[in-house]
């Protein structure tokens, strides 16, 4: 994700924080300091905080340890302000490993306020209900509040929560996965009407979740039409076939001129029948600003790209193209390039299905 800064390697997965949350913070700390000017006030309130973030941080990889479980990798884990995202590289396939990857992060939440809870216990440190606050009293106690408070809101049964996507696999055991999607979208919508009407009489935050939940169920809804649309289509029914290919000998210009002509805006580069690199249109302006139109192109080329192969379900090559900071990839059968695939192609592949699909009806 852009704007984001890597802390480390954790279980094999990079983490990394968004700058936003940084600033947000150092708003944190800003506001204590407001409050009471005395670092040590500062620092407790802004440790809450991080410590908030912490749970956040273990709730993620809940996910990514579960989904590992069932061969399903992780590519990063992300700190927002608004929380934590776990980028799988797939969603499981099976529903029911969909269901145990959906519940993993909850159920980390709950081990770590059932902890604090028997900590508490143990050392005679409770204090009365009426005292207890998000905003005020001990840390350990705050601390088990939100992680209640976490398992309470991502169980909710909504997408993009948790508690949607344990929704949506209970629907898949029992009818098809887009259906379920469906179904599971249009009940969290529901939810997020509900959540609007309450904001009306009780806080304007529950606006803010209502518009967070609606945009999720319709984003997880969307996402399920397309890969319903594309599953069981091979890439060799979607793939470009009449393009321009450079030479890595040739110059910028080369490039260019094709763009100019508005044939093209990214172009595999070959070295007669082999395909040895990419060039990107970002790149081709970049060049040209810091070495000019006559740069050979073997020195802007990309050497380092994913290939799909012709057969390669069109589903499984979205993916691909959403994970590749390439806006093209290569199709290569038996080592020659055949065709190329890019968002723009596939979208339109996408309104002929539905077009002909509508036609039939």
């Amino acid at each position: 994700m852009k704007w984001s800064i890597r802390l480390g390697r954790l279980f094999g997965v990079d983490v990394y924080v968004h700058l936003t949350f940084l600033l947000f913070l150092a708003f944190i700390g800003f506001s204590h300091w407001q409050q009471d000017p005395r670092w040590q006030a500062v620092a407790l309130g802004t440790g809450f905080f991080v410590a908030v973030f912490g749970c956040v941080l273990l709730h993620e990889f809940g996910h990514a340890l579960m989904a590992r479980r069932f061969g399903v990798g992780t590519q990063d884990i992300t700190l927002l302000p608004i929380g934590g995202i776990a980028r799988l590289d797939r969603i499981p396939e099976k529903p029911v490993e969909e269901l145990w990857v959906a519940l993993a992060g909850p159920a980390v939440n709950v081990v770590i306020a059932g902890g604090i809870f028997l900590w508490l216990t143990a050392t005679s440190t409770w204090v009365p209900l009426s005292e207890m606050s998000l905003v005020g009293g001990p840390l350990l106690v705050r601390l088990m509040m939100v992680n209640v408070l976490l398992v309470a809101f991502n169980m909710l049964p909504a997408f993009p929560m948790d508690g949607g996507r344990v929704l949506r696999a209970l629907l898949a055991m029992r009818m098809d996965y887009g259906r379920a999607t469906t179904l599971a979208a249009r009940i969290g919508q529901g939810m997020a009407v509900g959540f609007a009407v309450l904001g009306l009489y009780t806080t304007p935050m529950l606006f803010l979740i209502a518009f967070f939940v609606w945009m999720g169920a319709a984003g997880e809804a969307g996402l399920a039409q397309v890969k319903s649309a594309l599953r069981g289509i091979p890439v060799s029914r979607a793939m470009m076939r009449d393009f321009q290919v450079l030479a890595p000998s040739g110059p910028l210009q080369g490039a260019v001129d094709h763009i100019l002509a508005g044939s093209q805006q990214d172009f595999p580069v070959l070295d007669k029948t082999v395909l040895v690199g990419l060039l990107s249109r970002s790149t081709i302006f970049r060049v040209l600003g810091e070495r000019g139109a006559q740069s050979p192109i073997s020195e802007a080329m990309q050497r380092e790209f994913a290939v799909l192969d012709p057969a390669m379900p069109l589903e499984a090559a979205l993916a691909l193209l959403n994970e590749s900071e390439n806006r093209l990839l290569p199709v290569v059968e038996h080592g020659v390039l055949v065709g190329l695939l890019t968002g723009e192609n596939l979208g339109e592949f996408l309104l002929i299905q539905a077009a002909l699909k509508h036609s039939r009806v």
